[in-house]
């Protein structure tokens, strides 16, 4: 084999045994046979790790070798979470005690030997050598980790049943894992005073667009997928090239989170699959009537049932640096554990309690090692009918020209009938969350003996489409997943029908019509265009309604100047863009504002335009207008700045333009960041991750191209820290090395035989 005469290799002489691959193959396997774990990983560009081997475990070693490389203080720090261990690591603060209260009482031996017990042969192997590679990259580097961790006592070995908490509370962290703080507070008769606010959303920087194209309107014939996930830019939800091979088994390239040690977006030789956050709920609250003589105890079908508490054992760091040992508890009910908050204190007469959708679905694993060999949609659409994908949309393409979306996530299994006997309305929570009364068996979830997780819809009552043309989901519900075709007829549970669409919804739709109208068929570079045009749709619809009304006011001719400069993008060297945001910050919540109200027979292009006739419309945009131009004056910004001077990546004292824009604000390309009184805006919180491209030629060969906007590893002190980050502010992308030739031929491949 030719990889094994280059001379750059990396050569590696400790106890565990790593050698140089210069072995002729038949001694090289019987090395493999000797050994417990044997693998390769080659690094091309931009740190990009390829990991082969010739067994599960062996790649679960290299998987997390390779990934603790560019992230091993994020994993750690991980690692402390899930055990329970911020406190005694961090201190007690910025949410940490509540964090360990949470996972110690959720993550308990029952719950991690029943996670076990579900998983497959293949699974364990990968977790268990997952688990050596890990302590294997400690031992090799621990005089020389990342300055973030360097010396760190909560840098250490793990063991697989550490992983195994990491999967599960990686499962929950958007369902129960919102509600850590008020887990931890539950208790009765506590003051709202004392209790945390609740976030009954999901957290802010999770979002996604996708669009696959079919055989129907691409030139090759064949699919094109964009894949183009929202995640924050820092932290463990970050993303991580990644590209692993067992010869004749797997062979599949794409991202993982930092954390995680499956390919969870990405493609093989014949599909590409991407995923967006989906509108399915995973979670209901329930109001529990309580005993009058005990608040402990709990109506249910005219009995009472006792509250369990869990008392956890929690290390604290206290001021003087010493661990002190405080016992703490978390009280559940069969449905979940009760929660406390300001807006749903635990009274005399009431409490709530969650139950979560993923809290027992242990088949992500299942799930994701069929997804990576899928070799169609139809395989697509098997694999996610195991129910392993938690809390998003899949899209997909493959070679034969299939375009595929589905809705087959986490979801409890309820109807409209359920709703209309049990919700008990409540203006105090969002209309996506459901509140029944917990005091009747007839308000559970319905068990489906299709489900295989008890009490959650069946992938057979979930929405999916494959189209010859194309499907595309920005966040919106599965409906208009094709406006040709819309989904109709599913539980209200994952989300709405006829209802109007986000603006970055209607972006992308507007921008697949527009192509399609001019009659030739899509290249790859069209569905690149459609993120890197950096197009503001609700500028185009609506901005010049908003300079009519500026025609009628001299106080508003310098903001009206700026805007009607403005080119409607969020380029970088666009002037302007960020006024219009700001601005639209509060317009978009002016009363009647719209002149042409939305309209589910013309979904993709209504509501539309600003009412210039109706005073006190006009009224109200000419307040929007001044408290944005005042707000960026406080804060130091220019009307007309150039959008890449302030709005910025900086990586070791270097400030790296960063395109793009809300998607509130009209943006399909998605960039958030947030305005600071006297300082500017913040750096970039989350948006635009990591991008694919990927389709075909007309002899079937995958043509990927791909963008990690915020580089590889969140480390200042790695060599790729910035290096695609930079490439990004230009709009390039990158070919993905997929091929053996193509990995041979870069330029600045390394090579690492790792034994143990």
């Amino acid at each position: 084999m030719r990889h094994l005469l280059l001379a750059l290799i990396i050569i590696t002489t400790l106890a565990a045994c790593s050698q140089l691959t210069d072995l002729p193959q038949d001694d090289l396997q019987s090395t493999i046979k000797r050994s417990s774990y044997a693998v390769d990983i080659r690094w091309t560009s931009y740190g990009i790790p390829h990991v082969k081997a010739e067994d599960w475990a062996s790649l679960g070693y290299g998987f997390a070798y390779a990934t603790a490389t560019d992230a091993v203080c994020v994993i750690a720090k991980d690692m402390a979470m899930v055990n329970g261990e911020l406190s005694a690591n961090f201190g007690s603060e910025k949410g940490n005690l509540a964090s360990d209260i949470f996972h110690k009482a959720l993550l308990t031996e029952a719950k991690l030997t029943e996670f076990v017990a579900a998983q497959s042969p293949r699974a364990l192997a990968m977790d268990k050598g997952y688990a050596a590679g890990y302590n294997r990259y400690i031992r090799d580097h621990r005089d020389s980790l990342p300055a973030s961790c360097a010396g760190a006592a909560w840098v250490k070995p793990i063991s697989e049943r550490d992983i195994h908490r990491l999967a599960i509370g990686f499962g929950i962290r958007y369902g129960l894992g919102q509600f850590k703080q008020q887990i931890a507070d539950a208790s009765p008769n506590r003051s709202p005073d004392q209790l945390a606010e609740a976030a009954w959303r999901l957290p802010v920087g999770l979002g996604s667009n996708a669009v696959a194209v079919g055989r129907d309107i691409s030139a090759s014939g064949r699919g094109m997928l964009l894949g183009n996930p929202h995640y924050p830019w820092h932290g463990s939800s970050r993303f991580h090239l990644i590209h692993v091979t067992i010869p004749g088994e797997v062979d599949v390239m794409g991202t993982s989170l930092l954390s995680t040690n499956r390919v969870a977006i990405g493609f093989n030789k014949d599909m590409a699959w991407t995923h967006t956050v989906s509108t399915a709920q995973r979670f209901t609250l329930y109001q529990l009537s309580l005993n009058p003589d005990n608040p402990y105890e709990y109506e249910y079908d005219g009995e009472y049932r006792p509250i369990e508490t869990r008392t956890v054992d929690v290390q604290v760091r206290n001021a003087q640096g010493e661990l002190e040992t405080q016992q703490q508890t978390a009280r559940f009910t069969h449905f979940g554990p009760i929660v406390a908050s300001k807006q749903f204190p635990w009274t005399e007469q009431v409490a709530y309690a969650l139950r979560d959708a993923v809290i027992d679905n242990y088949h992500t694993a299942r799930t994701y090692d069929a997804l990576n060999k899928a070799t169609s949609t139809n395989d697509v659409e098997a694999a996610i009918s195991q129910q392993g994908v938690y809390w998003t949309n899949t899209i997909a393409a493959d070679r034969s020209g299939n375009a595929f979306y589905a809705d087959i996530s986490g979801t409890p299994n309820i109807d409209q009938a359920l709703l209309d006997r049990c919700q008990i309305k409540n203006a105090k929570l969002p209309k996506q969350i459901s509140l029944l009364r917990g005091n009747d068996s007839d308000c559970e979830w319905y068990d489906d003996p299709e489900s295989r997780v008890a009490g959650t819809l069946p992938a057979s009552k979930m929405p999916r489409l494959t189209r010859g043309d194309y499907v595309t989901n920005s966040n919106d519900s599965y409906w208009l997943s094709n406006p040709a075709a819309p989904l109709e007829g599913y539980s209200p549970m994952i989300g709405d029908e006829g209802a109007a669409r986000t603006l970055r919804t209607r972006a992308g739709l507007a921008q697949m019509e527009e192509m399609l109208s001019r009659g030739d068929k899509l290249e790859p570079e069209h569905i690149q265009e459609m993120l890197y045009n950096q197009r503001n749709y609700a500028a185009e619809i609506m901005l010049d309604n908003v300079l009519e009304i500026c025609a009628g006011s001299a106080d508003l001719a310098p903001i009206c100047n700026a805007l009607d400069q403005w080119d409607r993008t969020m380029n970088a060297n666009s002037q302007g863009g960020h006024l219009w945001r700001e601005f639209w910050r509060n317009a978009r919540s002016i009363d009647g504002l719209y002149a042409v109200p939305f309209d589910p027979n013309n979904p993709v292009h209504t509501p539309t335009g600003i009412r210039v006739d109706a005073p006190q419309v006009t009224s109200a945009v000419t307040a929007a207008l001044k408290d944005a131009a005042e707000r960026l004056t406080e804060a130091g910004i220019a009307l007309n700045a150039r959008l890449g001077d302030i709005q910025y990546a900086e990586r070791n004292g270097e400030r790296i333009p960063i395109p793009g824009g809300e998607g509130w604000a009209g943006m399909f390309s998605m960039i958030q960041t947030k305005l600071l009184p006297n300082k500017g805006y913040a750096q970039i919180m989350h948006g635009n991750s990591y991008i694919q491209v990927i389709s075909w030629d007309k002899d079937g060969n995958v043509q990927p191209k791909a963008m990690l906007t915020y580089s590889q590893s969140p480390e200042p002190d790695s060599p790729h820290y910035s290096d695609l980050t930079k490439l990004y502010a230009q709009l390039e992308w990158i070919d993905l090395p997929f091929r053996e030739e193509q990995i041979l031929a870069d330029p600045n491949l390394r090579e690492l035989r790792l034994e143990e």
